[in-house]
């Protein structure tokens, strides 16, 4: 079976309703939450119960809503994927934050044909902004169409990032790259959700983002909204492994080019 575009279109509009009704439990459970709810799933990566019951909710609902699609999921090993669509969840992105009251975090979803992302809906929680696109729809932000921005160079751009906490032993070149990045542009931010990071190229609020040692729940969402808001996503080394590959660069076509020749410097 293949979707058409009307269809794509209203898949997105319902995944939308159903992020904003599980981001409001969410927001709702932050101050309920105990040191005893939280666990470690590695260094500085951690989980609650929000994070599992609000994936359970999205699996529940995108079920019904598309029976036919599997599941790529952080939370929930034993989910199955399909061999065409596959939902990919990251029920919240930006955990720390969220258990350290720091007002950055999200929820993400994407749709994947063949592991190409088809639709992508990122909400984030803290302003109640939904960020979001099909494929051949644009991209758009709470009704409203978005671009990236028009920076013509590295050096007149604002970038974020992320720092990776299982890839240790890529410490010093990450921040060779970080001090290498920050020379050549306005600056630098670290918000600490790459969904967010990601919708905000889309929308020009950042010029480019990059990180490595990230995962297909953070970035998948992200991917058609860039690209359907006139971006360009590549791995590091411009290749297109850049949804299980780990690596990810997104922004304007001529910032991405500039950024991705720093990145290549460090990382070859």
């Amino acid at each position: 079976m293949s979707i058409s575009t009307s269809e794509l279109q209203l898949l997105c509009e319902q995944v939308q309703i159903i992020s904003i009704r599980i981001s409001k439990f969410i927001a709702e459970e932050r101050k309920k939450v105990k040191p005893s709810d939280i666990e470690s799933k590695g260094s500085a990566n951690f989980v609650s119960y929000v994070d599992k019951t609000a994936e359970k909710y999205f699996v529940e609902a995108l079920k019904e809503l598309f029976p036919e699609a599997g599941f790529i999921a952080e939370e929930d090993s034993t989910l199955v994927k399909a061999e065409k669509y596959n939902w990919v969840i990251d029920p919240l992105d930006g955990t720390t934050n969220y258990l350290h009251g720091v007002p950055c975090f999200a929820t993400s979803v994407a749709l994947l044909d063949n592991n190409i992302p088809i639709l992508g809906v990122i909400h984030e929680i803290n302003m109640q902004e939904c960020f979001y696109a099909w494929k051949n729809g644009g991209a758009w932000m709470n009704g409203e169409r978005i671009s990236v921005s028009k920076a013509a160079s590295l050096k007149e751009s604002l970038v974020s990032t992320g720092f990776p906490y299982e890839a240790q032993d890529w410490n010093d070149k990450y921040i060779a790259l970080f001090s290498n990045v920050q020379k050549s542009s306005i600056g630098i931010r670290r918000p600490g959700s790459a969904a967010t990071d990601i919708a905000y190229v889309a929308c020009g609020r950042f010029d480019a983002y990059y990180e490595y040692g990230i995962h297909a729940w953070d970035v998948a969402a992200g991917v058609i909204i860039v690209q359907e808001a006139g971006g360009v996503v590549s791995d590091f080394s411009g290749g297109t492994d850049f949804i299980f590959g780990e690596q990810f660069v997104c922004g304007n076509k001529k910032v991405h080019a500039d950024l991705l020749d720093k990145i290549k410097k460090h990382f070859q």
